[in-house]
């Protein structure tokens, strides 16, 4: 299982939005560190940069995935239409 940290930027985002929004979201990303590789439809790699997307409803939650720490860093949870700029 890997462990997850969230970066400022994505903790502040959680903390500003409705907290059902929030607690799914952290639910889907608890079930994703249990196995980041298992097969997920929701689950999308970055093109032009590092990293993948988690699709969450409306919601998009950018993060890397560090294999040598077993550690997913999420990089930001944004809206759809603000989510790659």
């Amino acid at each position: 299982m890997y462990s997850v940290e969230f970066t400022k930027q994505a903790a502040q985002a959680l903390r500003a939005m409705p907290t059902n929004m929030a607690v799914n979201i952290r639910a889907k990303i608890e079930a994703l560190a249990a196995d980041p590789f298992a097969p997920n439809r929701n689950v999308k790699k970055l093109v032009g940069r590092d990293g993948y997307r988690l699709r969450v409803g409306d919601w998009r939650v950018l993060y890397q995935i560090e294999d040598g720490r077993l550690v997913i860093v999420v990089l930001a949870v944004r809206p759809r239409g603000g989510a790659y700029q």
